[in-house]
């Protein structure tokens, strides 16, 4: 248990019955009339959803206990996704739901960082930008070059993007993970 005063950027709590709610930002408000408060925007692990929410301050919260952990994507197995602890090498397996829309940009022996509450995986988070080669896109034409342009490209993990008019296909170039943009050559 903790209480308002003590949140921090980043604490994961466990309000409304249980729900786990990430702290994306607080404030301490004291006005000039009154008891003080804490303004806070909660942002839901599984769901995504921002809330914004006000406590009193010095009321006790409960803090979830959330481990993060540094793990290597190895292989696909029916609907789930295998994990690799990097520390332990001990083997996990997380549903593709949890995982999400990370398995686009996700080849074998990818990074990524997977939370775990209570022995059950909560989301994945892979880093800002990965390099991946492009499988399959149409040949840009002759004078194209300078408009600007783009046009759809197959990624190796069959994920689509949209590329420049100048990428080929064999190119590695870096993709936003968050977005799933193109951001340059690698």
């Amino acid at each position: 248990m903790a209480t308002t005063n003590d949140l921090k950027n980043g604490m994961v709590l466990k309000l409304d019955g249980g729900e786990l709610w990430s702290v994306v930002e607080f404030q301490h408000v004291k006005p000039g009339k009154g008891g003080a408060f804490v303004r806070t925007k909660l942002k839901n692990v599984l769901s995504g959803k921002v809330l914004d929410k006000t406590f009193n301050a010095g009321v006790k919260v409960e803090v979830a206990n959330v481990d993060k952990r540094e793990m290597q994507y190895s292989y696909r197995d029916g609907d789930d996704f295998v994990f690799m602890d990097t520390e332990t090498y001990d083997m996990v397996n997380v549903p593709s739901s949890t995982v999400g829309d990370a398995a686009n940009y996700m080849l074998e022996n990818t990074l990524a960082t997977v939370a775990f509450h209570e022995g059950s995986a909560l989301y994945v988070d892979l880093p800002a930008a990965v390099e991946l080669t492009i499988a399959s896109t149409e040949p840009g034409l002759q004078g194209d070059r300078s408009t600007g342009g783009t046009k759809p490209a197959t990624l190796e993990t069959d994920a689509e993007i949209k590329v420049p008019l100048f990428i080929t296909t064999g190119e590695r170039v870096k993709v936003d993970t968050r977005t799933g943009e193109y951001l340059g050559r690698a």
